[in-house]
């Protein structure tokens, strides 16, 4: 389906005033075409449509003003600047400059009238307005002021507010001569009660005085969220899009592998929970079926995804092929390497190492190994996808922590399998739970299983907040704890003291827990560290020759030492309420319960007091994770820096998140009734980059 209104299409050029170096400029706000300027919205709005008079102006807002000039004088009080002071009758303000020009200088002429709109502060002299937008009247002309409100738009070096506000004025015409096709199918824009595109845009970008600003502060708008529910269709249909190509893929059925599966549960030194059993049935039905799986497990810390990744890598050698293991850290990865290791000891599976820190000679034994494809389970960091690394027969990529790696990353270990048109199975793992509407937005191109049981036995970790003031009684409870053969994880935000931060560093609570229980052995472990120190170090804790483990959040992930039963936090008002959740989850593994001490500065902030209220009433992490979603948004808990997931324009994750049942609904329909109309959708809103989940 294409737009009617091929004008809307056109490049920017065809606009006046934009000539090749402006076009330029505006491609850095990803502006290329006359309708994407309909579609950059205004971050927010000002009232120009009523001058103040200069006696009634109060600081703190931005105000019209207009008035006559009594003084223009150039200061050099520290730092030069053109101060204009103008005056109507009923008060006096100050215009001031820091940036001006000797003939901007000369427009401010004594009895000259002028208009100017800007902050309004207290200054050295009375009220004053620093670098407002200004224009010189002509004699008795009124001030001009706006029938709408003024929009503010996203801005770029070299483009001013008023030349963007002039080109979207440019695009709105061509829009209303020939209106846009209209996307959203009737019903589903009568059902939901959505003004049209055209009355939407046109609303947005020109407000009428009466407008309910806080509305639209929130994004509530009814035109606002029309918009934020198209793009959040858009990006819906695209995920679904590469779940459906998926399933066109063709890959290896594992059908086989069934007896040493099964030998290997029976033969582990626990039970799996319904939980584990029932995810390793739904991944056992994925890998049986000739097109690429596709799913992610969610499993709050210490449910046992690990030994459900390893039996899904069984299953493939079983069948004759590779699986590889992808983790973000080297620390985490060494820790699967470890556990895997361990579980296949007594089968004749060759593993193969591969981590950006081997040495060459390791490096070349693991290639060999992989190439050949005498190695059946490869652990390793980002350097599994890297150029040089060439697998035999990957028919299975497991991915833990996957928020930590890019869509980009996943994807180049993904195609490293892609043989003669068959293409791995993929299986993706979170420890951090994701809200059910996120999850829906985030991952729609991923089917989802989740462990949402805890292994039998494990009790919930009790939780207090204490201020640092009392650091000598929980050194008191460290030293007990120990005493009756338990062990302590301290852990420390930063590894040095830092003049910038006021953290309590790693090295610092070290020295100062040697000191203070000279009977314990006390370790450190940090990122810096070469691996091999931080191996041994971890060994040595998990074998009880360490009493008390000092670390920064590097064992955020990864570490399993059931004796470990009590957690202190450092400076936990910093942290986010999902990584405090995973810090937490590294105790509680053992029959004995278990504590986590949160160690905060004073004074507590309102913020950060909610975060560790959240964690002293519950251990769930999806409560958790969905308290962290709404303190800090979807690209802290999806690390969306990273994950090359969309930069929304108009939606918002957590705002929208109610909309995203209706947007699921809307999107089985379109793809149902009119795929066409979905293709045009997803081109609308994300391009050429309607694929970014794909390499």
């Amino acid at each position: 389906m294409q737009e009617k209104n091929s004008k809307l299409q056109a490049p920017l050029s065809v606009l006046n005033g934009v000539g090749p170096a402006l076009a330029e400029k505006l491609g850095k706000l990803d502006l290329y075409r006359v309708e994407d300027l309909l579609f950059l919205l205004p971050l927010r709005y000002e009232d120009r449509t009523t001058v103040t008079p200069l006696g009634a102006l109060r600081p703190g807002i931005r105000s019209m003003v207009s008035g006559e000039v009594l003084l223009a004088e150039t200061v050099y009080r520290g730092r030069r600047s053109l101060l204009v002071r103008i005056g109507d009758g009923t008060g006096q303000v100050t215009l001031r400059y820091f940036y001006f020009s000797r003939q901007q200088q000369a427009q401010f002429q004594p009895g000259t009238r002028v208009s100017a709109y800007g902050d309004v502060r207290p200054g050295p002299i009375g009220l004053e307005i620093v670098h407002p937008e200004y224009r010189i009247l002509r004699e008795e002309q009124a001030a001009v002021t706006e029938d709408s409100l003024t929009p503010v738009y996203p801005a770029t070096e070299g483009v001013q507010q008023g030349r963007i506000r002039n080109l979207v004025g440019q695009a709105l015409a061509i829009m209303l001569k020939a209106p846009p096709v209209e996307l959203l199918p009737d019903e589903t824009r009568e059902k939901y009660r959505m003004p049209s595109l055209t009355e939407a845009l046109t609303y947005l970008h020109q407000p009428p005085k009466d407008a309910d600003l806080k509305q639209m502060s929130f994004g509530k708008h009814p035109c606002q969220q029309r918009l934020a529910f198209e793009e959040l269709l858009a990006h819906y249909l695209s995920l679904r899009n590469l779940r459906l190509l998926a399933r066109s893929e063709s890959a290896i059925a594992l059908t086989g592998g069934q007896d040493p599966v099964d030998s290997f549960i029976n033969e582990l030194p626990f039970r799996l929970t319904a939980a584990q059993r029932r995810v390793v049935d739904e991944i056992s039905a994925d890998l049986a079926t000739p097109h690429p799986m596709m799913r992610l497990i969610q499993g709050d810390v210490g449910s046992g995804k690990t030994v459900v990744a390893a039996i899904a890598a069984l299953r493939a050698i079983s069948c004759g092929v590779q699986a590889a293991m992808m983790a973000p850290t080297e620390l985490l990865a060494e820790q699967h390497w470890q556990s895997f290791r361990d579980w296949f000891a007594d089968r004749d599976i060759k593993l193969a190492w591969l981590s950006g820190s081997q040495r060459q000679k390791q490096r070349r034994e693991s290639l060999a190994l992989i190439d050949s494809g005498d190695a059946g389970l490869i652990v390793g960091t980002h350097a599994l996808f890297q150029e040089g690394v060439t697998f035999d027969s990957l028919a299975l990529v497991i991915i833990d922590e996957q928020h930590r790696f890019g869509v980009h990353q996943r994807m180049a270990l993904r195609d490293k399998g892609i043989t003669q048109a068959r293409h791995p199975h993929q299986l993706v793992m979170t420890a951090t739970p994701i809200p059910r509407t996120l999850a829906m937005a985030a991952y729609a191109d991923l089917d989802t299983s989740i462990i949402d049981e805890l292994p039998p036995g494990r009790k919930p970790v009790q939780t207090v907040a204490l201020p640092e003031t009392r650091r000598d009684e929980v050194v008191g409870r460290v030293r007990r704890a120990c005493a009756e053969g338990q062990q302590a994880y301290w852990v420390c935000p930063l590894i040095e003291e830092s003049d910038v931060l006021d953290y309590q560093a790693a090295e610092a609570a070290h020295a100062m827990l040697t000191e203070a229980i000279p009977e314990l052995t006390v370790g450190l472990v940090h990122g810096r560290m070469k691996a091999a120190t931080k191996d041994k170090i971890m060994r040595s804790f998990k074998d009880g020759d360490i009493s008390v483990l000092v670390a920064t959040t590097v064992i955020e992930v990864g570490v399993d030492v059931p004796n470990a039963s009590l957690m202190i936090i450092e400076n936990a008002e910093r942290m986010g309420l999902s990584q405090l959740h995973q810090l937490r989850g590294r105790v509680g593994r053992g029959a004995v319960q278990s504590h986590c001490v949160l160690l905060y500065r004073q004074p507590l902030g309102e913020h950060a007091k909610s975060r560790l209220s959240v964690l002293r009433e519950t251990n769930d992490g999806f409560v958790v994770a969905q308290r962290d979603l709404e303190l800090r948004g979807p690209g802290e808990l999806l690390g969306t820096r990273q994950t090359g997931l969309p930069q929304y324009r108009v939606a918002d994750l957590i705002r929208d998140a109610e909309l995203m049942p209706k947007v699921q609904l809307a999107a089985e329909s379109v793809r149902r009734e009119s795929p066409q109309l979905a293709d045009a959708i997803i081109r609308r809103w994300t391009g050429d980059s309607g694929r970014y989940g794909k390499v």
